[in-house]
């Protein structure tokens, strides 16, 4: 797990003598334990990397170069089935001086060009120099799982793990003070900025399943991974059980390698006890598990945590703390780079720094719930009498409409004017959502929302969780369902396998009923968040006021008499509007703290 960084200029200019160090000061919470910098400035080039030492701590220092010195190569992330590639490549005569997966990246391009990618299982960013085609590819895994941004401006494209490092060196767009508007409108559909927008005009992700390659001439961009390419078909239960069992099973067996301590994040919920369970197979000492817990019981899993725990053989730690967040909120924000709405980021990072104090790496359950229709909203909109026999665009539209946070009146009514009419026409279901839904179109239809959730949710927020809050801490979380293969079965599998009316996961949590237990596989789900829409509405009302009515960017988006609406509507009780005050409030105290250190 590291943070990348570096540039390429097409008319072989450089990036002043103090970049390069700068984003890797901006990184270091990402990789504080190495740094290392390729800078050809004589070709317009450098790639860099800020290292946490995770496997060959001694022999992986990055970046790797080939042995002619025309392929450099750095990555943030892990190949997990890095030991099979490199027995293979031993094999066919390649010798590899380290048992560094990033060395065995670069062999792999040496000897296949980019087309290697298709071996690799893993969570990975990577960024090649490549000097024999005079150009520099920026590759970003299956799904997401780690970050990666790019500026270009059709001279120079700037890249980097995470957005802080990159502002300086990248012009944006004056209006606004370089904010999208765009992103904004979408944000306030979706409560997250969905990729590729980001908060920042001319900054864009770089897309899941997807590389780029930048040459003098432009940029070319692949999409190397198309979830979509799956095919339903039928199953018996116990041949689906058996295969979802054996890939879960090799997922998580694979994300055990490592050289430094690890652990588990464990709520005593299906998805964690069943990869903590599965972690307990292949090892011969108690696996270490973290768990936060809260003093309010409606929030608190800690003891079903330590049910789980006690089952498993585990060695749990864990600790009661403090409900009331906020004052972590900035914090949170100036690790994710830009506004997100959901509340569940503060927990993590607690639970993040937890676990810091014992391990570097930690598995979680992350992507159980999109891949196996795990949330409530599923069976809220599927249960519907008329979910799967209305028309296509009317199913797209409703499902859309479903998961929505701000209408498209809403934010009509909530705009000033200049802003509504540089908006005007701008519609977040044509520009997000309709492309992933037409894209699945040949999946039932709730593999078509499950769709839709892991190319937006998952990459947009969901995933976002994990990595910048463990690596605020510097930490390493690992995801087995997200496993390539895990990710393909779930999309061989037809809907009525997930969701039996309002039964959720469904025949997942069958197969793993032997394996944890009837108690944790059908657990009420409890979502791992805090009550802040009762805090907005009592005790913090009036710092959420303060926080909104002084904030420059919402007083320029925004007209304050509907956020006043919004504020006493919520503390009076007559409607909750918990979830647009989180969004706004989130917006407002991103933007207070964009040029701040935390």
């Amino acid at each position: 797990m590291c943070g990348i960084f570096g540039y390429w200029d097409r008319q072989r200019g450089a990036l002043p003598a103090q970049a390069l160090p700068a984003m890797a000061r901006k990184l270091e919470h990402r990789g504080p334990d190495d740094e290392g910098i390729w800078n050809q400035p004589q070709r317009g080039v450098a790639i860099g990397n800020r290292r946490l030492s995770i496997i060959d701590i001694g022999g992986g220092h990055q970046p790797f170069v080939s042995d002619d010195g025309q392929v450099a190569v750095v990555q943030n992330g892990e190949i997990f089935n890095y030991i099979e590639l490199a027995d293979e490549l031993r094999q066919q005569g390649v010798t590899l001086r380290t048992h560094s997966d990033t060395e065995v990246i670069l062999r792999l391009y040496e000897r296949e060009g980019i087309s290697f990618l298709s071996k690799l299982n893993g969570m990975f960013a990577i960024a090649i120099d490549d000097a024999r085609q005079d150009a520099l590819y920026l590759v970003r895994d299956r799904i997401g799982v780690k970050p990666l941004y790019f500026a270009d401006d059709g001279t120079r494209a700037i890249f980097a793990s995470e957005i802080k490092a990159m502002l300086p060196w990248c012009a944006t767009d004056t209006g606004f003070n370089g904010i999208d508007l765009e992103a904004v409108h979408h944000y306030l559909t979706f409560n997250y900025i969905p990729p590729p927008w980001t908060i920042w005009r001319g900054i864009r992700h770089v897309m899941p399943g997807t590389w780029m390659k930048f040459t003098r001439d432009g940029v070319e961009t692949h999409r190397w991974w198309n979830l979509a390419a799956q095919r339903e078909r039928d199953y018996e239960f116990d041949d689906w059980s058996r295969e979802f069992m054996d890939i879960l099973d090799d997922a998580t067996r694979i994300r055990l390698r490592a050289d430094v301590p690890w652990g588990a994040f464990l709520s005593g919920g299906v998805d964690s006890s069943t990869i903590v369970a599965l972690m307990a197979r292949h090892v011969d000492r108690p696996v270490k598990t973290f768990c936060i817990g809260f003093a309010d019981p409606r929030f608190d899993e800690s003891s079903f945590a330590a049910v789980a725990a006690r089952r498993f053989g585990c060695e749990h730690t864990s600790e009661i703390a403090e409900l009331n967040m906020l004052g972590r909120w900035p914090h949170v924000l100036y690790h994710l780079d830009q506004p997100h709405g959901d509340a569940s980021f503060m927990p993590t990072l607690r639970v993040s720094e937890l676990a810091a104090r014992h391990v570097k790496v930690v598995l979680t359950g992350d992507g159980g719930d999109e891949l196996f229709a795990g949330y409530e909203k599923y069976a809220d909109f599927f249960t519907r009498a008329d979910a799967h026999t209305m028309d296509r665009a009317a199913f797209q539209r409703g499902y859309f409409d479903s998961i929505s946070l701000f209408t498209p009146q809403a934010k009509n009514a909530l705009y000033q004017p200049e802003v509504a009419a540089r908006l005007q026409g701008l519609d977040s279901f044509d520009a997000a959502a309709k492309p992933w839904f037409d894209e699945a179109a040949h999946f039932d239809r709730l593999n078509q929302a499950l769709y839709l959730d892991m190319q937006l949710l998952l990459s947009g927020n969901n995933l976002v969780k994990p990595d910048r809050m463990g690596m605020a801490v510097s930490i390493e979380a690992r995801t087995p369902f997200l496993d390539w293969r895990m990710m393909e079965f779930a999309f061989r599998s037809r809907g009525a396998t997930k969701l039996h009316g309002d039964d959720k996961k469904h025949w997942y949590k069958k197969a793993v009923t032997p394996l944890i237990g009837a108690d944790l596989a059908y657990r009420k789900k409890q979502m791992f968040t805090v009550p802040v829409g009762e805090w907005f509405r009592n005790e913090s009302h009036g710092w959420l006021r303060e926080t909104l009515e002084k904030s420059d960017l919402l007083g320029a988006c925004f007209r304050p008499e509907e956020i006043g609406r919004m504020l006493d509507a919520h503390r009076d009780g007559s409607a909750n509007y918990t979830r647009e005050l989180r969004a706004l409030a989130a917006l407002a105290l991103w933007d207070e703290g964009r040029n701040a250190t935390p």
